[in-house]
């Protein structure tokens, strides 16, 4: 066996101890986190604290309540779009040897003095992706402001800290704030819905438009202001955020009351009936199918649509 194929596969096991490692030092800082949390409350000071920040900020007068249908889809099309969104920015990041690539027609809508590019086939799924994710969020925005459900995830107030601090150390005690998602998120909810929507979102936009070929390589002062360097040095980490909240944003519906918290989303009610749980069945059964659909042989006849796939 040569060297070369001895360190590849070292390369497995390397990466599977790092992963351990790292798995074993988060539930060390947790349990540290969760005995550290559970001795603040237990003291005097602290509960008055507690008692005058609940976890839950007031809301805006005339806040709707309730969850409107059309947020139900905007859960599924987010989910769907983040999900494939990941795998294919993946294979653009891991992938040395594309399967395909796709070059723009430029007889189409779209034209162009210069060539087009030619990108890989993954690239060009990815970048579809994008593109109707970010329809799909404007659609969102507007409907958002429109209904007045804004106010649900953008604090007005700044008592919105130290409401956010106490339903932190609530859930870090393990005794968790009373749920009341229907009528008012507690305020560490709304600040993560906020960040989600109004920072990472938009972050995660400007940092891949950075870094498309739609973006303008001639203007050197903008690109000396936001150079591609920085725009790649956000993107990933941006897209770590969006897993990390949506492990943990699913983990706290299934687990506070999951049949109430999918009827809330799925199903625009407020009981502990089926419909929720069946319509999040069948969402994730449609996206685990694209997954596994994201195939060349599959995206090969859908990109020749709009432009010329060869090796």
């Amino acid at each position: 066996m040569s060297a070369r194929s001895t360190s590849r596969n070292k390369l497995p096991t390397s990466t599977l101890a790092r992963a351990g490692i790292i798995a074993g030092s988060l539930i060390i800082v947790l349990v540290i986190g969760v005995l550290v949390a559970r001795w603040l409350v237990g003291m005097e000071g602290v509960k008055s604290w507690m008692e005058t920040y609940t976890g839950h900020s007031e809301l805006p007068v005339n806040t709707p309540v309730g969850f409107p249908a059309w947020l139900g889809w905007q859960h599924f099309l987010n989910l769907f779009f983040l999900v494939l969104i990941v795998r294919t920015g993946m294979a653009v990041r891991t992938t040395t040897r594309p399967a395909a690539h796709w070059v723009r027609n430029n007889k189409g809508l779209i034209r162009t003095k210069g060539a087009p590019t030619r990108i890989s086939l993954d690239l060009w799924f990815h970048l579809t992706l994008d593109a109707l994710w970010v329809l799909n969020g404007i659609i969102f925005i507007v409907l958002l402001f429109a209904s007045g459900q804004w106010a649900r995830i953008v604090p007005t107030s700044w008592d919105i800290i130290p409401n956010a601090l106490s339903a932190g150390l609530q859930y870090l005690s393990l005794n968790w704030p009373t749920e009341s998602g229907w009528v008012n998120y507690n305020a560490l909810q709304v600040l993560a819905y906020f960040v989600t929507v109004f920072i990472a979102a938009p972050l995660a936009i400007i940092t891949g438009l950075r870094m498309s070929g739609a973006w303008p390589k001639k203007a050197v002062a903008l690109n000396k202001a936001y150079p591609m360097e920085l725009a790649r040095a956000l993107h990933f980490p941006v897209m770590i955020y969006f897993v990390a909240f949506t492990v943990v944003h699913v983990a706290l519906v299934l687990a506070t009351g999951a049949l109430r918290n999918l009827n809330h989303m799925y199903a625009s009610n407020n009981s502990d009936g089926w419909t929720g749980l069946i319509l999040f069945i069948v969402s994730i059964v449609v996206i685990v199918g694209f997954w596994f659909l994201a195939q060349p042989v599959f995206l090969r006849p859908v990109a020749s649509l709009t432009g010329k796939v060869g090796k």
